[in-house]
């Protein structure tokens, strides 16, 4: 029997915005969204590195006007926007060394993205993309995923209102759930790991970040005596951040997702214009897959595209709902290579997701607690649903 309907135990984590990684993808990110300000047509693959009192760019970008934005600026923005305000801690936006190493995109790959007609461009590179989606959360997510993010969130605003001085900007939190039948039936453990800073005693920090915990989890119904919390279980966390461990774009691809359930093709998002299909494209499977469950055809979808560098159309569109399904998976994945409500050419999902002018969102601001699952961005929306269930019940 698949382990969707048998009890057993699923964990899923997250991290705050001021992870190392996360401090590299909010940097990438954040240039990624200057240059589309200036050339909606920019093509960027910025990649950063932070470390003790460091930080990186490099990678190709071609963009109008690119002359006028300076990439350091933007890193000290973001870092200050984060947290990082203490210089003697290691990283602060106020005093790094910053290298910059961006330069123009080879003209090997603009060929064969950059098309006469903009409907049939091309890929920005090879590769398989997933989108996932349940009906376990109003997120369309699982819920150790939700639970874990909720978690962060929280204890970063009361970080930055100064709710809890003490609190500094690393953190990770992870939730594991108990499942069976297919159904969340409890939360039996929680971990927590927050940088504070050194004048906090272990109880008081303990005593914190657990009323926190249990505020955030206890609408879920699933928390009880028998919840175990781990709060900085090694004791002291105070030295963290990129000066505790470096930070690179791109490492956090799960958390960035789904938490470890469904599958990943590998490829990471900040930093990437949307011609980079391993951004765009996941973000549209993801679109289409909440859409197919907000539908009533499944209860949980997962939906593979694999595309060709250079080519516009996909190599293939698969389809699992994971035994949940209404309707046949394979009318469900034929119905999506006709193209009759939803386009996977990279130019028609720019286009229908708004992805090269935002309105109401950041790329950067996008980059953490996961890409998926919050209000007021696009491939979010289940505008789509009716028809699908027109088109398929």
């Amino acid at each position: 029997m698949s382990k969707l309907f048998t009890r057993h135990v699923y964990t899923s984590e997250s991290v705050s915005e001021g992870h190392p990684d996360k401090v590299a993808d909010a940097i990438s990110d954040a240039i990624l969204d200057a240059c589309l300000a200036l050339d909606p047509r920019a093509h960027v693959a910025c990649e950063t590195a932070c470390g003790m009192n460091l930080v990186v760019n490099l990678g190709e970008i071609t963009c109008a006007g690119f002359e006028r934005l300076n990439p350091k600026a933007i890193a000290q923005g973001v870092i200050r926007k984060i947290g990082y305000d203490r210089p003697e801690e290691g990283f602060c936006w106020q005093d790094f060394t910053y290298v910059n190493n961006l330069h123009a995109q080879s003209p090997d790959i603009n060929q064969g993205v950059s098309r006469a007609d903009p409907e049939e461009q091309g890929a920005g590179d090879q590769g398989m993309m997933f989108g996932y989606a349940t009906n376990e959360t109003p997120e369309r997510l699982p819920l150790p995923l939700v639970c874990s993010n909720r978690i962060l969130r929280r204890l970063a605003e009361l970080r930055h209102n100064g709710d809890i001085p003490w609190l500094r900007p690393d953190a990770k939190a992870q939730v594991s759930v108990l499942y069976d039948g297919g159904k969340p039936q409890a939360i039996t453990d929680v971990v927590c790991s927050h940088q504070t800073t050194a004048d906090v005693d272990e109880a008081a920090i303990h005593a914190a970040i657990g009323a926190v915990i249990r505020e955030v989890l206890a609408p879920t119904g699933l928390l009880s005596d028998a919840t175990a919390l781990h709060i900085n279980p090694t004791g002291r966390f105070v030295i963290g951040g990129p000066a505790g461990d470096s930070g690179i774009t791109g490492r956090k691809i799960i958390v960035d997702t789904y938490g470890g359930v469904g599958s990943h093709g590998g490829g990471a998002f900040s930093g990437k214009d949307p011609s980079k299909v391993d951004r765009s494209a996941a973000y549209y499977a993801r679109y289409v897959a909440r859409n197919i469950v907000a539908a009533g055809l499944a209860d949980k979808c997962e939906i593979q595209v694999a595309y060709a560098i250079g080519l516009a159309r996909p190599m293939s569109i698969n389809v699992s709902t994971y035994g949940t399904g209404k309707v046949d998976e394979a009318k469900i994945a034929a119905f999506l290579q006709s193209g009759e409500l939803f386009d996977f050419r990279p130019a028609a999902i720019i286009r229908d997701l708004g992805l090269l002018a935002p309105q109401g969102w950041s790329y950067a601001d996008n980059c953490v607690y996961g890409h998926f699952g919050r209000a007021g961005v696009p491939w979010e929306r289940e505008d789509r649903a009716k028809a699908l269930r027109a088109a398929l019940l």
